[in-house]
């Protein structure tokens, strides 16, 4: 038997058909998993919307405690007042002493607020002094600034100015922009001042 020489057109033809063999077994396969993964079922995944914290800048921190319906944690808006705490803790319970408490005084970020019963005694404002507990920027007066360390009646009355002009004291470090303020007095107030 002889063989007969396979030609160049021959030789072509081969290796093409094996191309169009493989091309064609691969569009098969891709075929088949796109219809299975069309076919499968899908399961839809629950998607809980992000825990949001409120940033300091756009919110008051407020501790209720007390003769209050709800006591808790609460955020306020950053111009609240304490009447404005006692309603989202529910309002007074009916031994809460409203006179015992400033209904209109500021909140500051990170306050407690206790609404004392009738007869109990009030606990001091957060702006009392350094004796009395740490002075709240955004509450005090030239005559309770005058109480910390450093600070006199110019100084006193150049934070108040600040705080009319500025808005809201955000962080302690805010004292850094009252002239007269720097890093060696602000490091002497850190722990006696409250925002």
């Amino acid at each position: 038997m002889t063989r007969t020489p396979e030609t160049p057109t021959a030789r072509r033809w081969g290796v093409g058909g094996l191309v169009a063999l493989v091309l064609g077994a691969l569009a098969v396969t891709v075929a088949v998993g796109l219809i299975r993964g069309a076919a499968t079922p899908v399961e839809p995944v629950p998607v809980e919307p992000a825990a949001t914290a409120a940033p300091a800048a756009s919110g008051l921190y407020i501790h209720v405690s007390g003769a209050v319906a709800k006591p808790g944690l609460y955020v306020l808006e950053p111009d609240a007042r304490v009447m404005d705490a006692i309603a989202v803790a529910g309002g007074l319970t009916g031994d809460g002493d409203s006179a015992a408490v400033n209904l209109a005084r500021p909140l500051g970020d990170g306050e407690q607020l206790h609404v004392p019963e009738v007869g109990e005694s009030p606990s001091p404002p957060t702006s009392a002094g350094v004796g009395g507990g740490p002075v709240d920027l955004n509450t005090a007066d030239v005559t309770t600034l005058e109480t910390l360390p450093g600070i006199g009646p110019a100084l006193g009355a150049r934070i108040v100015a600040w705080r009319e002009q500025n808005g809201r004291f955000g962080s302690v470090e805010d004292l850094l922009a009252v002239a007269g303020i720097g890093e060696k007095v602000l490091a002497g107030l850190r722990d006696l001042v409250v925002v």
